[in-house]
């Protein structure tokens, strides 16, 4: 089996019953997605990196931990999905510090992966309030990712987005 096959494997069984914001889309859509936004829109065909993002919410919102990652696809995605994991035993404002600090200082694949995240989730949100606070998120991942070169074209790509989108809502809310 391939590595993505273990990987999307393994999300699938972590994500098993889970659904999105909205209550009724299965959650597993949202790092299947992710994978595609890092594969066809970012242009990145790394599988480890693809392996990364399909299993990258795995050990924050599953009972699956590291080790359990490491032993179906390898320390290397596991690595990239452990940087990209909130400690959630953390309050929340330390949390969110520690995190950015994580993913600043993780490796270039990760931030990717998150950049990916950030571009799903905005895609995915409803028009509005829901929108308008999925997309304040973004500096902060586009802070994260620094002026690393490999990821110029997907910083670019999700600032393209927040524009258009912002455009969008300023455009909506007039009369």
């Amino acid at each position: 089996m391939h590595l993505w096959q273990r990987a999307a494997s393994l999300a699938a069984r972590c994500h098993a019953g889970q659904l999105r914001k909205d209550g009724c889309t299965p959650y597993i859509t949202h790092p299947y997605r992710v994978a595609m936004v890092i594969r066809e829109i970012f242009g990145v065909d790394d599988p480890v990196i693809l392996a990364a993002a399909l299993l990258h919410d795995v050990i924050e919102d599953s009972p699956a931990d590291y080790d359990d990652i490491a032993q179906e696809c390898g320390t290397e995605v596991a690595d990239y999905v452990a940087c990209m994991t909130k400690d959630m035993r953390m309050v929340e404002s330390e949390r969110e510090e520690a995190y950015d600090r994580q993913l600043t200082a993780g490796p270039w694949q990760a931030r990717l992966v998150k950049l990916a995240d950030v571009y799903d989730n905005i895609c995915d949100s409803a028009p509005g309030a829901s929108r308008r606070k999925t997309t304040s998120k973004a500096p902060r991942a586009i802070a994260c990712a620094g002026n690393d070169p490999r990821l110029s074209t997907a910083i670019r790509i999700v600032q393209e987005l927040v524009d258009k989108m912002g455009e969008f809502e300023s455009a909506r809310i007039q009369p």
